[in-house]
């Protein structure tokens, strides 16, 4: 991977992680446009990357990680469980899944399913409006929403801001959630990869990655931001229509 290629993937996961859009399919198509094999050594370098997206997050919410947030952090760990659980158990099952096709399908299906809440949706004053009044059952139902992501091209942000939404949850705070059990899930996600794939950064190109570490950073901060100003004025209609128009896509070109 040279420095070029290492820049374009780490804009792409930068932008992607976070948004209900699904990562998964971009970095496939991305990796297909660029030539790049889905080596161990090109593993390793999405868990660098995912990572510098991870500590984005944890930037931005940097006030919620204290010991005067552990209630929320237990709600977290609750929301957390079902998927570390199940993806235990199942990860060979898993994988199996895995295929073009089905993250076609599933960008359309979550597009139409944005469409669908979003169509019936309607803010409430009895909505929760603040990431710390989620209760412990309303985080178990995100927690339980979150295993479609399993499926790949559902992406884990779609899979639980849909959870908050049917849950009770404003737009803004079910976003809020999904990113900060973000950080849960994808160090643990992360972590168990670099452990596996450690081995892979012997002799990788390291001024590549380590400007596509700074690259996948920056453009996630910025994402999340912009983000989280634009979910406050607008809806999840757009995040729906592109889904859906990606997925048409990639069914054609397979």
């Amino acid at each position: 991977m040279d420095i070029f290629q290492a820049i374009i993937m780490g804009i792409i996961e930068g932008f992607t992680e976070f948004l209900p859009i699904s990562s998964t399919g971009h970095m496939i198509v991305a990796s297909e446009f660029l030539g790049l094999p889905q080596d161990a050594a090109n593993k390793a370098y999405e868990v660098i990357i995912q990572f510098a997206a991870i500590l984005a997050v944890i930037l931005i919410y940097k006030e919620k990680i204290t010991f005067k947030k552990i209630d929320l952090w237990m709600k977290l760990l609750a929301a957390f469980m079902p998927l570390a659980i199940v993806g235990f158990i199942f990860k060979d099952q898993i994988k199996a899944l895995f295929s073009v096709e089905i993250v076609a399908w599933m960008f359309i299906i979550g597009g139409i399913v944005f469409l669908v809440v979003e169509h019936f949706y309607k803010e409430q004053p009895h909505h929760i409006k603040e990431v710390e009044k989620v209760s412990y059952k309303q985080a178990m139902l995100i927690g339980f929403a979150q295993l479609f992501s399993f499926i790949p091209g559902t992406s884990r942000s779609g899979a639980t801001i849909i959870g908050g939404l049917l849950a009770g949850l404003d737009r803004k705070t079910s976003s809020d959630f999904s990113f900060l059990l973000a950080i849960p899930v994808m160090g643990a996600v992360s972590g168990y990869d670099l452990l596996k794939h450690y081995h892979e950064f012997a002799g990788v190109n390291w001024n590549a990655y380590v400007v596509g570490f700074v690259v996948a950073f920056v453009v996630a901060y910025i994402t999340v931001k912009l983000f989280l100003v634009f979910i406050q004025k607008f809806s999840f209609v757009p995040f729906g229509i592109y889904r859906i128009i990606f997925g048409i896509l990639l069914l054609m070109v397979m």
